[in-house]
Order: C-alpha cells, then sequence, then structure tokens
C-alpha cells in the first residue's frame, strides 16, 4: 500500500509525492475508471468514518468553467463506496442507491474533501452518510446503500 502526500493544488498520481503527509492512500493504482479520471486519496478515521480527497483538474470542468456534476457523484460514489467496502471487511459491494443534493460549486485546482460515517451496517446492507467540503464550504451531501455482496457472486 502507498502513502501519498496532500497538496492544495496538483495532480494526485501514483507515481508522485506531495508536501505535508496524512496517511492518504492512492485507491486509482490500476487502470480503470478512477484512474482515468485523476484518482482519488483514501484514508480511514475510524471503523465507521472516512474522508477522501480530489483536486480538480481541468478535464473535471463542465461548459461553465466549474466542476461538473457527473464528476461530484463520481468522486461521492467512489469515496462512500470504499467506505462500505472496508466497512464489509473488503468484501465487494455495490451501490444500490446514492441521493445527492448539489450544494456549491469548485474550480480547476480546487481540492474537495469528502468525508463518509457508516450509519448502519447488516449482513447485506450498508447505509451511510457522506459530504463534500471545499474551500471551508460544504459543495454537496449524500446518503447512500450499498448491497454487500458474496465473494464468489461479484
Amino acid at each position: 500500500m502507498k502513502i501519498y502526500r496532500e497538496t492544495k493544488v496538483g495532480t494526485i498520481s501514483d507515481n508522485k509525492e506531495i508536501n505535508a503527509i496524512k496517511n492518504f492512500e492512492q485507491l486509482s493504482i490500476r487502470p480503470g475508471f478512477m484512474k482515468h479520471n485523476g484518482g482519488l486519496l483514501y484514508r480511514q478515521i475510524s471503523g465507521t468514518e472516512s474522508e477522501f480527497k480530489a483536486i480538480v483538474n481541468k478535464y473535471h470542468l463542465n461548459a461553465a468553467g466549474i466542476t461538473h456534476g457527473g464528476y461530484i457523484a463520481l468522486i461521492i460514489d467512489s469515496g462512500a463506496g470504499t467506505g462500505a467496502h472496508r466497512a464489509a471487511d473488503g468484501g465487494p459491494c455495490v451501490t444500490i442507491s446514492l441521493d445527492i443534493k448539489f450544494i456549491g460549486t469548485t474550480k480547476l485546482g480546487n481540492e474537495i474533501k469528502g468525508f463518509t460515517k457508516i450509519q448502519k451496517k447488516t449482513k447485506s446492507m450498508i447505509f451511510l452518510i457522506c459530504h463534500l467540503e471545499s474551500n471551508g464550504k460544504m459543495i454537496a451531501s449524500a446518503s447512500g446503500i450499498w448491497k454487500i455482496m458474496k465473494k464468489n457472486n461479484a
């Protein structure tokens, strides 16, 4: 597991260390959807709480010059989904429901931080809440349900 450093501005990649260590782990080390979209840094705060973050790059912007809502949804689904996956003891989880409220905007170079809290875990489901912040302001809130899959059915 690689440990990464955090920054206010810059590209997050699996080959780059960034300033001020905070024990974030790069989730996007293999080729795939999240790596293609810039990656996501993640850390577990407690058994039920986690934090994740990303930097807004040019390709994350919409025509109005602000972060595209689809990218906001992507980092919530990936960051909160990782929290669900970890709460399921590393078992596979899939998103059943994700309700997002878009509250504020971000721009090129902004750091977006996400915070997830597991509300309830059953044998087959995980219920959680999540919110995103940037520059000290909330930009989105979400609640979601993840299905814990059986390892041989994933």
